[in-house]
């Protein structure tokens, strides 16, 4: 399953995605988490010193070697430049396994409490002024668009704040979205926000509340969010020796706290997958892409790159290994 964590900046959503990583981690379930926000942080909470947590390979300053290996010997790709953020897959690419042994997972990612950490990377002074952070995370988008993750295998990634993930297609290339929210205004603003934007994509949208402090809290997320609302995260000590960098094992995370993380399992394995929709939504915004600016950038029709004959999902691994 492809998991994204998402909400406004400083509800937590990181330290959320975090401990559901090391969760599906703990249960021996093979798990790739990817830092796809601006502001870094998803490797010091999953418990990498910063220092080593800083030379995780970044994936956006990667892009033309990722690039190189996806587009494989798909004839509708003209050469690496021309494969943009939105490229889907066809025949020839090269598809991807969770935790496989391809140049993506073995050269730029870092094993860290039984998760396999990818980062999209931080937003670098040369950028100031010249570049906005979607160009870095457009890595994570080809990654998600060639991932096959098979029952059991999850991809969990960190996302930015708040509404910027509409910037692309990338806010439908997940099974499920889980929005952290706070019990306050600002957080139930985000969430109404996201849902709106979201309607009509077939986006699976289910709210977590955090730093939920009594029935006051629950109270206001339940008239707010309805049933959207799935858990409820509330004080936890344990996060906050985590944040001052007193990293403990996770068994000892409050039995509430961790009966929440279970309930996001199991409404993360709930929805059925449906690999033809998911690469029909690849191909609706890679057409998008192109009309609005691809097609100028790169100086051909990249409405070529679509493969009608291509089914995404296992069928696509059994044919690239036949």
């Amino acid at each position: 399953m492809k998991i994204a964590f998402v909400g406004k900046g400083g509800s937590g959503k990181t330290t959320l995605s975090s401990l559901f990583a090391r969760y599906l981690a703990a249960s021996g379930a093979p798990v790739v988490a990817i830092d796809a926000d601006i502001n870094q942080h998803l490797g010091v909470a999953l418990g990498l010193p910063e220092e080593d947590a800083a030379t995780v390979p970044a994936l956006g300053a990667r892009l033309d070697e990722i690039k190189q290996y996806l587009c494989g010997d798909n004839p509708r790709i003209s050469s690496p430049a021309a494969m943009v953020k939105t490229t889907p897959p066809g025949r020839g690419s090269r598809m991807l396994r969770v935790l496989g042994d391809d140049p993506l997972h073995i050269g730029m990612a870092r094993d860290v409490a039984g998760v396999r950490l990818m980062v999209t990377g931080p937003f670098a002074a040369d950028d100031l002024g010249v570049a906005c952070y979607h160009s870095k995370v457009g890595a994570a988008e080809l990654y998600l668009n060639h991932v096959v993750d098979l029952p059991g295998e999850y991809v969990v990634v960190d996302m930015m704040a708040g509404a910027d993930s509409f910037a692309s297609g990338l806010f439908t290339r997940f099974d499920i979205t889980f929005l952290v929210v706070e019990p306050t205004r600002k957080g139930v603003s985000v969430y109404r926000q996201y849902r709106d934007h979201s309607d009509g994509y077939d986006v699976a949208l289910a709210v977590v509340g955090n730093k939920v402090q009594g029935e006051d809290d629950l109270g206001y997320l339940r008239a707010e969010v309805g049933d959207d609302l799935v858990a409820c995260f509330g004080h936890s000590g344990f996060v906050c020796a985590q944040e001052q960098g007193r990293t403990g094992e996770l068994m000892e995370l409050e039995a509430g706290n961790l009966a929440v993380l279970d309930m996001l399992k199991k409404t993360a394995d709930a929805p059925v997958k449906d690999w033809d929709t998911y690469q029909r939504r690849a191909v609706e915004f890679h057409l998008k892409n192109a009309d609005a600016w691809a097609n100028r950038a790169t100086g051909e029709d990249l409405a070529g790159q679509v493969d009608p004959g291509f089914r995404h999902g296992p069928a696509a691994l059994d044919l690239a290994l036949s």
